[in-house]
């Protein structure tokens, strides 16, 4: 993962944050529905921490939130 990124994948994590809250659900809820560890879902949504998310990754979290995956790519400049 590129340093010059940072500020975009925090903002993608925020915005998973955002959502899974939105609808009521844990990151363990959420981990479960897109077969990952509770620890990379928040490793993903912490502030302080910066981890890549592959475009499948992403796509099976906007489909388990029912968001369209569009909304995690819209960044704040």
């Amino acid at each position: 993962m590129k340093e010059v990124y940072d500020d975009k994948y925090l903002q993608i994590g925020l915005k998973i944050s955002y959502y899974r809250k939105l609808r009521g659900l844990t990151q363990e809820q959420l981990a479960e529905k897109v077969e990952r560890t509770p620890a990379f879902i928040g490793h993903v949504e912490a502030p302080n921490v910066r981890k890549a998310v592959s475009l499948d990754t992403l796509f099976d979290i906007a489909e388990a939130l029912d968001v369209p995956p569009y909304k995690f790519l819209m960044f704040d400049e």
